[in-house]
């Protein structure tokens, strides 16, 4: 990212200003020559409580997210039938540590351990334990390392033995999802559009797209804002400008989009009990179009 590059943003004179003052363009920041780059941070801060990313710190979450993809690779190696899930946890609070990490899922809200487990119906949240995995399951794991202050947020979902149709179909069409979402990333498009772009070719595929949980700005926290909604309609919401981390995360059910939570307050599974997966990036806008901060094929 030049530092010294006004982002073009293009915003037409009947369009909502950039700025996020609900005003049309025309009547707003429309003639306001020479907006610099330290105003745009400063404006989505006071508007949307968003924090703009300085290069030092995009660098600082590519470490991070490094972290997290060697530890997702680490796991793929290792899954296997007959596995407790609490395995995956013990592999990844040990990996952390060794590498100079913490997990920030570990006591965030209570959230008990190091990293989430979501088997076959589970759709996020699940709570490694006692649960064996099985030929046939499919397995998400959420990772998200801290790193000298640093958050990156990244997932995948993984397939065990020999997968049936019903586990490729889910896993291949909630991994497009979140490829669909991050291609709508580019400055002067809208959270809006990513939403519409995951929501359109899910439900085209006869999936569903979970709407209780969304993706969410990170870098400094776990939990920035903005939310970001894998449905939506396009050309509504916060437009995105260079500088804005979030993640892209989309959660896909076999059925339908219903959530049901169990009574250990956090795992969250699918109401009719079909498969969901997900997929998950930290995604940076760059000045023209967007930079994974957790690159995986």
């Amino acid at each position: 990212m030049k530092k010294d590059k006004t982002p073009d943003l293009k915003t037409g004179r009947n369009d909502p200003c950039f700025c996020g003052s609900g005003l049309k363009y025309k009547k707003c920041c429309l003639g306001k020559a020479n907006i610099k780059p330290q105003s745009i941070k400063d404006l989505y801060f006071r508007k949307h409580q968003i924090r703009l990313k300085e290069p030092r710190d995009i660098e600082g979450i590519k470490k991070a997210g490094k972290i997290g993809l060697d530890l997702l690779n680490l796991i793929e190696e290792k899954l296997g039938p007959g596995m407790y899930t609490e395995e995956i946890n013990k592999l990844s609070h040990e990996f952390l540590a060794k590498n100079g990490a913490k997990s920030a899922s570990l006591h965030y809200k209570g959230f008990p351990k190091s990293v989430c487990v979501s088997v076959n119906e589970v759709i996020c949240h699940g709570i490694p334990g006692k649960r064996i995995i099985k030929d046939g399951d499919i397995i998400n794991v959420d990772i998200t390392p801290i790193l000298n202050g640093y958050y990156a947020d990244v997932n995948k979902t993984f397939f065990i033995g020999t997968p049936g149709e019903n586990a490729k179909k889910i896993v291949k069409v909630s991994k497009e999802s979140m490829k669909a979402g991050i291609a709508m990333v580019r400055p002067n498009n809208t959270i809006g559009d990513i939403g519409w772009a995951i929501q359109t070719y899910a439900e085209g595929q006869g999936c569903s797209v979970v709407s209780d949980f969304v993706g969410h700005g990170v870098g400094f926290m776990f939990h920035e804002p903005p939310q970001v909604p894998h449905f939506g309609k396009k050309g509504e919401g916060v437009i995105l400008v260079p500088g804005m981390v979030f993640t892209i995360e989309p959660m896909i059910n076999l059925g339908k989009k219903d959530v049901r939570i169990l009574d250990d307050k956090w795992t969250a599974v699918t109401a009719d009990g079909s498969l969901s997966a997900q997929f998950e990036q930290t995604i940076l806008v760059t000045e023209y179009g967007f930079e994974s901060l957790t690159p995986f094929e």
